[in-house]
Parts: structure tokens; sequence; C-alpha cells
């Protein structure tokens, strides 16, 4: 891994704006092993997720996340039994926004994990989602702008200094009482100016989507933001942060898919649903039943070609296939949420495949 449900929406990042206009290449897939990451969701104890952090680096993947959700278990404290269980793998959230906690509380809770981890730290920040955060009643105001900040004001953070902030939030004479550390940033992205800014200022992007469609374009999306990317920033990595269910029977695999598919159906948008030329009327059933909080009726009228736009579900043979088919565009996947109807079984069947898509 190079030195991040999640991103932004088309509709919230066109509020702002991208410095970049022109395009040069994206970062070459090919040059050097994909890498392997797993989202792994605290809805089980951290116990159980660190002992499938543990299986997942037994399996040899790079990097696990821990997502974040209110009404999920903390993150941070999941992630410190992962760190735990654990010797190699890196270790993040998966991902955190600015909005439900301070940009400087949460630059010293990853910072805590990259100590304890032993400097496996991995900050996947994002936007959030916007229907989360109005639970809380909190306001989604500027989220490319505060992304950036937020980041920023990390590394600045990390590095030992003492920082001053005054934009989409305050900061005065803040400092951190650790030692100064690097850790890598990764946006979770999936409108078109938060993925160009992700290519301009981050150490690599959690591309939101689960399709080659969706993940080509992206692909263009970064290669604009990467004109602009100062020389001293490095190298940039694209990772598709992909709704996976992998299982022995095609039929379960897609059946345990439906949830995650509904979530992500219901916010998607215009310019999505066009790409894949879903039925706009299965889809806002899907967004009116969420809405209502009526999630069975939404998990059921989630169609198959939602599945097959938004999720990468099947047997390891067919997962395996879109695997390689993601991988001319990015330079990894996340296998994320739900894994599959067993999660134990799904962490070995995803490595599996994994490991034929880049054969």
């Amino acid at each position: 891994m190079t030195a991040e449900n999640s991103g932004s929406s088309d509709a919230t990042d066109a509020n702002d704006s991208c410095d970049s206009t022109d395009s040069t290449g994206a970062s070459d897939a090919s040059s050097s092993s994909p890498t392997w990451g797993i989202e792994l969701t605290p809805e089980h104890p951290p116990d159980r997720i660190a002992d499938l952090a543990a299986l997942a680096e037994t399996e040899g993947f790079d990097v696990a996340f821990s997502s974040s959700h209110y009404f999920n278990r903390d993150p941070f404290v999941t992630l410190s039994r992962m760190a735990e269980r654990t010797d190699s793998i890196a270790l993040g959230p998966g991902v955190v926004n600015p909005f439900q906690d301070h940009p400087v509380t949460l630059a010293t809770r990853i910072a805590t994990i990259d100590e304890i981890s032993g400097g496996r730290g991995v900050y996947g920040i994002g936007a959030g989602d916007r229907s989360a955060l109005s639970n809380l009643g909190i306001e989604h105001d500027r989220p490319l702008r505060r992304v950036l900040e937020a980041f920023s004001v990390a590394r600045d953070l990390w590095a030992g200094e003492t920082v001053t902030h005054d934009g989409t939030f305050t900061v005065q004479d803040a400092s951190l009482n650790l030692e100064p550390t690097e850790i890598p940033v990764y946006v979770g992205a999936q409108g078109p100016h938060m993925l160009r800014m992700s290519a301009k200022h981050a150490d690599g992007v959690l591309v939101n989507a689960s399709h080659p469609r969706d993940l080509e374009w992206a692909a263009d999306q970064l290669e604009i933001g990467l004109t602009d990317r100062p020389d001293d920033r490095g190298s940039f990595e694209a990772l598709a942060f992909s709704s996976v269910s992998v299982a022995d029977e095609e039929a379960a695999a897609r059946e345990a898919a439906r949830p995650p598919v509904a979530f992500i159906a219901g916010g998607a948008a215009p310019p999505v649903i066009e790409r894949h030329g879903l039925d706009e009327a299965a889809v806002e059933a899907v967004g009116r039943h969420l809405e209502a909080g009526d999630l069975s009726a939404a998990f059921e009228v989630v169609t198959p070609a939602m599945i097959d736009a938004f999720a990468v579900a099947g047997t390891p043979e067919t997962v395996a296939k879109r695997f390689e088919s993601i991988l001319e565009f990015v330079d990894g996947i996340v296998v994320g949420s739900p894994l599959g109807p067993d999660l134990e079984g799904a962490v070995e069947q995803a490595a599996r495949a994994l490991e034929q898509a880049q054969g």
C-alpha cells in the first residue's frame, strides 16, 4: 500500500469547486501488485471484528478499515482491538467525517491508533452521509472544503506543529501531546470535485463504486486532479471501495447484498442512475421506503439491475471476473460490506477472488 458508506455524491460535490481543468495520466495500476483492502463493519462486537482483521491479515490483505456510522460501535475502539490482534496490516477508519467530530479530535484518535499499532495507521476521511448527519441535527455545509481543511490541519498536528485555523471550523493554538508522525490520508469520494481534490491533495482515494463503468468515469476525474498535484506530494493511489458479497451460492450472495445496495441506490445521484440505465421509479421506491424507516420494504424492492450496478455479488469466480474489470481503472480494491452471508468464509473467498483477478 502506498504512503482511504463514505463518499460525497455528485450532487453534493457540484456545490464546491476544484482548481484543475486539464488532464494527465492517472497512476498506473499495472506498475505493482494491487492493494488489497477490506472494510469491517462494527455492527458486531469489537472482538469479532478483531478476529476478522486477524483472518484478513493471514489471507494477505494489506489494509483493514473499520467503518464509521453513529449507530454502530465506535470505529476507533474497534481499531484498537484490531491493532492488538494483528501485526502488519494497515489500519484506519473507513471513513470518518469532519462534521460529526471536530477535526482535531479525529486527528488525535487516528494518531493514537498509529502509535499503538506501531505506525500502521491510515486516515480514511470523507464528507459523510447527508441523511445520517441530518439525524443528528448536523448541517452538511461546504463538504469539499471542510474535508480538505480537516486533513490539512491533521497533517500539521501530526508533524508536531501548533495550529491556529479559521475556516469551515476553528482551531486556536492546538497541538498534540504525541510524537510527530506521518499518516497517509485516503479520501472517500464519489462526486467529481471530491475526486479531483483527493488527487491533488491526498495520498489516495477510496472511490465509492463497485462497477467498472463508474470507476472508468472516476479515473477521468482523478486524472484532472493529478494535473495540479504538487511534485512534493509523492505518489497517489486509487482504491475502489466496493460493496462485495461472495458465497458458494450465487443467489445467497446476491440476497446478502440487498441491504447495502438499497442504501447506495437510495442516495445515488441522477447521473449515476442514468449511467446504469436504472428504472427511476424503482430507485425512487427504494428511497421512499428508506426515508420512511421501512428497511425491509426497501430491501425487497431492490432490483437485480441495482445489485449489478452497486455491488460485486456472486460466487468467487463471478466476483473474480468483476475484480479483474475493476482493476483496469484503479490500483487496488477494498472489499466492502456486506462481504457475504458468512463473514469468515467471505474473507477467505474474497482473498481467493483477488488472487485470481490479478493472476
